[in-house]
């Protein structure tokens, strides 16, 4: 079965998951196309696919040429919170596997029923019909769309999911939604996990993700980067348990690697591929991450108990609230502990800029930033304090609470069911 694969550019959690179902389907035509973090992310694990189609730069009209003979040479279509692929594929008729991580998360401002009637007397004619058909849509209701108009709905567990799927359920629908565990590469996780490696070459590993998203970029509201790179020299200057710190991720990739030193001690900044970076977390003794859901999973899969640092996005801030009755939760860090009366809309574009607003405050102002040091050092003193039954408790936790049937089972189930149809 020849796949056309293809993922929502927003930092590098979903093109992770989807490289995490393409390496349990090896025996398909798999072909990835995307642009942005997504892309880079492809060109870095190219063993994920059989094909790789970086659209970055692309004038729209080839961009839509291109994706257009792809689909028409794919007998199905897997998209990872890419709303417009699915629309793509519905209007060419290809099945399609709607798969999201974020599936409680996405905020409506009109009634489901009118979104299900938008979906239901959708133009199929062409996809440019289809796109004015839906424009008045909000980005996250273009993705609550896209379930509806998805042959399969494939969803990974969290607070809030079972209910959204009770409220989708109904006319329209294709397919019932399928609730999946983590959506992670579980064979190079147990690759790891069998591997008894050497000693750990770094003290510290610090996952920022890919950061690049519909509003923050490496050298454009990018002052949660800047707030970094201003923060690591004094986190070696106060830690000297971290001699050899390792920051991961997609700022540091493409000829951005670079290295902080401070007090003897060091902080390399590079971009790993996905197996190697799960290599480096197995072994490494303490992790802080980015609160994403993926690297979330990961770390649970390895059994590590991460500590969260201070959020890039708003879906950070969700994913925190939700998970707040969790150690993990708990022991994360947030810019409201540091500045508690600013301002954040309960909004993904605006919460996001308030985000990136927050980390410049921060940073510019001595007070917020000697007062942001003192509160991350008190994080990560209680995080490294934790004993091995602690963190067991709280990986346990997580683990119970974020559970569901593998995502290979799912999709190989539907996948079978588009074989049989």
């Amino acid at each position: 079965m020849r796949i056309l694969m293809g993922a929502q550019n927003c930092g590098f959690g979903p093109v992770s998951e989807l490289v995490a179902v393409s390496r349990r389907l090896p025996g398909h035509g798999r072909t990835f196309v995307g642009d942005g973090v997504g892309a880079v992310f492809a060109r870095r694990n190219p063993d994920a696919f059989d094909d790789v189609y970086d659209t970055t730069g692309m004038p729209p009209q080839a961009r839509a040429e291109l994706t257009g003979t792809l689909l028409r040479g794919s007998d199905h279509v897997v998209s990872v919170m890419d709303a417009d692929l699915v629309v793509r594929a519905v209007v060419a008729r290809r099945p399609v596997a709607m798969v999201d991580s974020l599936f409680s998360f996405w905020q409506l401002a009109r009634p489901l029923e009118r979104i299900r009637e938008l979906c239901a007397t959708m133009p199929r004619s062409s996809h440019a019909a289809a796109d004015r058909h839906l424009a008045d849509l909000s980005p996250h209701e273009r993705i609550v769309a896209a379930h509806l108009l998805a042959d399969h709905s494939v969803v990974q567990n969290f607070p809030g999911v079972m209910e959204r799927a009770v409220e989708l359920a109904g006319p329209g629908v294709g397919s019932r939604v399928r609730l999946t565990g983590g959506i992670v590469d579980v064979e190079g996780l147990r690759a790891v996990v069998r591997t008894a490696g050497p000693a750990p070459e770094h003290d510290l590993l610090i996952n920022v993700g890919g950061f690049k998203n519909f509003l923050l970029d490496f050298d454009v509201n990018n002052d949660y980067l800047l707030l970094l790179h201003r923060w690591i020299p004094d986190l070696l200057r106060d830690w000297p348990r971290f001699r050899r710190v390792l920051v991961c991720g997609g700022p540091f990739g493409e000829g951005r690697e670079r290295t902080f030193s401070a007090a003897g001690r060091q902080a390399h900044c590079r971009l790993l591929r996905q197996r190697e970076l799960l290599r480096v977390a197995a072994r490494t003794p303490h992790h802080l991450m980015a609160p994403g859901l993926t690297a979330l999973h990961e770390a649970i899969a390895l059994g590590r108990l991460p500590l969260a640092v201070h959020e890039q996005h708003y879906a950070h801030v969700f994913t925190m609230r939700a998970l707040d009755g969790t150690l993990f939760g708990r022991g994360g860090c947030r810019f409201t502990d540091v500045v508690p009366g600013h301002p954040l809309p309960e909004d993904d574009l605006a919460g996001t800029s308030a985000l990136v607003a927050l980390a410049g405050r921060v940073r510019e102002d001595e007070e917020l930033y000697a007062r942001y040091r003192r509160t991350f050092n008190e994080r990560i003193e209680h995080h490294v304090s934790l004993t091995p039954a602690q963190q067991r408790q709280g990986v346990e936790e997580l683990g119970k609470l974020l559970d569901g049937e593998p995502v290979h089972s799912v999709m190989t189930d539907v996948l079978g069911a588009a074989r049989g149809a």
